[in-house]
């Protein structure tokens, strides 16, 4: 029987880094091939933090490059920068994801049998990248929920009722058998074109379950996954069905800071001075220095921690063409003096009604990566 590959992608951000830590000290018996799409325009912040965490898990993160682009020896982003003609990538024509990132990965997977493990923390509500490709699966180890959206879909179908009832009868006895019986037999009502309502019902419905034992569940699932030909089908066992861990952002930070390997460089806030008063910024995602995700705190800050780096990424952009990384503004326009007084301003109102409110997290709840990229950030 072939085994599924066991991979984890290291994007240089937080969260990939503390997942790997996670995996390698909870579930060592786990043997996972960790990589990094490397676009060729990262900070070096992004470069330190591999390094060290390579020394960290005792493995290689392998580091992946589109084989047309590695074949001539160019960088990644130029190769396709100058393929696309100058154009730039933006939210509607994410170029630079699709050839840099998922290409490479897939590619690095083939055809194998793979279960892909996913950084997004039990704080958040958002699924990340799916591959559309079936030898792929994606396991979410820090959420309650470890299954994607598909497969909780297919589980909870109306069609596979009784297949669900059947399995739940070989792991639950008594009362809280019959509690699991009266929540599924409960009609799950979905509606066309109610996407968030839709999710809402589904996760209700999970909750529910997961009251009634979180192990029983995933073992649940594991085996309704059997005939489904999901990567997961070829394990006899699978040790995270019998985990309940679920880790937030504090728990991310603590288990950076504790194994040694450290914070990225570069969500280290640090102050700004404007119109008498001081504010922080940091840059708040991995993936290139000059993504266009970026909000304008963070294009200042990069201009004034990396200087060189904010000329090179202005070097890329055509004016007259309209192709800046930016709507309507180019980053020649962007660092007026007056322009970054103005950004730095009314970052620091934000931060201060966000301050007002009590928010934990400032930095992250004004710039708030995370949810913009599916493929690049963690």
């Amino acid at each position: 029987m072939t085994k599924p590959k066991h991979v984890l992608g290291i994007s240089g951000g937080k969260d990939s880094a503390a997942l790997a830590i996670y995996l390698r000290n909870t579930f060592p018996e786990l043997n996972v091939e960790y990589y990094f799409c490397d676009t060729g325009k990262e900070l070096d912040e992004t470069y330190q933090l591999i390094n060290r965490l390579e020394g960290y898990l005792g493995k290689t993160i392998e580091k992946l490059e589109p084989k047309e682009v590695k074949d001539l020896g160019e960088n990644p982003f130029d190769y396709y920068y100058q393929s696309y003609r100058g154009y730039l990538p933006s939210n509607v024509a994410r170029w630079c994801t699709k050839k840099m990132k998922l290409e490479p990965f897939e590619s690095f997977v083939g055809e194998t049998p793979t279960i892909s493990y996913v950084g997004i923390r039990g704080d958040e509500d958002r699924e990340g990248y799916i591959s559309k490709k079936r030898n792929i699966q994606s396991i979410f180890p820090f959420r309650r929920n470890i299954w994607s959206e598909e497969i909780i879909k297919n589980v909870l179908s109306a069609s596979g009722t009784e297949r669900l009832l059947d399995l739940y009868s070989g792991v639950l006895k008594g009362s809280r058998l019959d509690k699991v019986v009266q929540i599924i037999r409960e009609p799950l009502i979905l509606l066309d074109r109610h996407f968030d309502q839709n999710r809402m019902a589904i996760q209700e419905r999970l909750n529910l379950l997961f009251d009634q034992g979180l192990p029983e569940f995933n073992k649940v699932v594991f085996d309704f996954l059997k005939d489904k030909e999901y990567p997961i089908s070829f394990e006899d066992d699978y040790p995270l069905l019998y985990n309940e861990d679920v880790l937030v952002r504090d728990d991310i930070f603590r288990m950076l800071k504790e194994s040694g390997v450290g914070v990225p460089g570069y969500y280290e806030k640090m102050d700004y001075k404007v119109d008498g008063q001081t504010g922080q910024y940091a840059r708040s995602r991995s993936g290139c220095y000059f993504c266009f995700f970026q909000q304008k705190i963070e294009w200042v800050w990069l201009y004034e921690q990396h200087p060189d780096l904010y000329h090179q990424a202005m070097e890329y952009e055509n004016e007259k063409e309209g192709f800046t990384w930016n709507q309507h503004e180019s980053l020649k326009d962007l660092i007026h003096p007056n322009r970054i007084r103005q950004i730095k301003s009314e970052h620091l109102n934000r931060m201060d009604k966000e301050k007002s409110k009590g928010s934990k997290y400032l930095l992250d709840k004004v710039i708030d990566a995370e949810k913009d990229c599916i493929a690049c950030f963690g």
